[in-house]
């Protein structure tokens, strides 16, 4: 954070940077813009239900560092990270506002979706949240729910919901960017190359993936450096079921040759071709291989806005 800039605060998980989240942000950077602030959003890591009941704390969307990155490629000039543990968790609602918003963020505007609530027990309401600010000096905005043709109210809920369905278009559409996971290409059983197909093996981030299946992906090598280059593949999500070979990650490049065991590879989820599934043999498998490839190179033959965020 940047000691002594005067803010305006966005309060919240903000896991995913979805549309609503982008919402938050635009307003904020509108009212900072006037007033010659900075936005920064305020996320706490781990989600605050990890703390509070455990066995309902959901898998997040995004790891901390890609919540960051979002959030500032969304607009923000900042992003504060709170810790949340049990300390945090027991502040009044006052406590929050005076420790939190005024003294250590220094908010002049503090803006926030209807379900915002604060303080021990959430016995902050944003009406409460509204007479503290007018006490010290920081004007609230409430911003009103995302709501999509077809899709309905966009939420870190309904994101996870869609994702595990292997709903992506769905999610895809709520994000404003296709779901993507890190993860580090680590030696596998080199099945792949025997057969003509040789994937990535990623151990990827621990972070909500897509349901089971095959799916048109995008990558983008991130480390140890990060390369410009958008990569086009397939991927299969899931058990193995052919080989009995245990779950994992692999991506299929397109017209990729060389060694990326170490690197750190991003990869995107456009389109679920199909469940995985069991086959008779490797012949079987290889045949169904080649087709998933075609379908996802259709699938990919142009560039989207929603990928430019990978």
């Amino acid at each position: 954070m940047t000691r002594g800039r005067r803010t305006a605060v966005i309060p919240g998980n903000h896991d995913g940077v979805h549309a609503g989240h982008r919402a938050l942000i635009d307003e904020a950077r509108r009212r900072a813009d006037a007033a010659g602030l900075d936005v920064v959003p305020l996320t706490f890591d781990p989600h605050p239900l990890a703390v509070l009941a455990p066995e309902r704390a959901p898998v997040p969307i995004t790891t901390i560092a890609r919540r960051i990155e979002l959030l500032r490629a969304a607009g923000a000039d900042d992003v504060a990270v709170a810790r949340f543990d049990a300390a945090y968790a027991a502040r009044t609602a006052e406590d929050f506002v005076d420790d939190v918003l005024v003294r250590e963020l220094s908010a002049r505007e503090v803006i926030v979706g209807p379900d915002f609530r604060f303080g021990a027990g959430r016995t902050g309401t944003i009406e409460r949240l509204r007479e503290l600010g007018a006490s010290r000096g920081f004007g609230v905005t409430e911003v009103a729910p995302v709501e999509l043709p077809d899709v309905g109210r966009v939420s870190s809920t309904r994101v996870r919901e869609a994702l595990r369905e292997g709903a992506i278009d769905r999610a895809t559409r709520m994000l404003g960017r296709v779901h993507d996971v890190d993860g580090t290409i680590v030696e596998g059983f080199r099945r792949g190359r025997t057969i003509g197909f040789p994937t990535a093996n990623l151990d990827c981030d621990p972070i909500l993936m897509p349901a089971d299946g095959v799916y048109a992906v995008i990558a983008r090598v991130i480390a140890p450096q990060r390369d410009p280059q958008l990569l086009r593949g397939v991927a299969n999500l899931g058990t193995r079921p052919t080989f009995a070979a245990g779950r994992s990650v692999e991506v299929h490049l397109f017209d990729f040759t060389g060694d990326l065991y170490g690197a750190r590879l991003r990869v995107g989820f456009v389109a679920r071709l199909r469940a995985e599934q069991k086959f008779d043999g490797i012949d079987a498998l290889r045949a169904q291989i080649a087709k998933d490839a075609q379908a996802a190179r259709d699938r990919l033959v142009q560039d989207e806005p929603t990928w430019r965020l990978l």
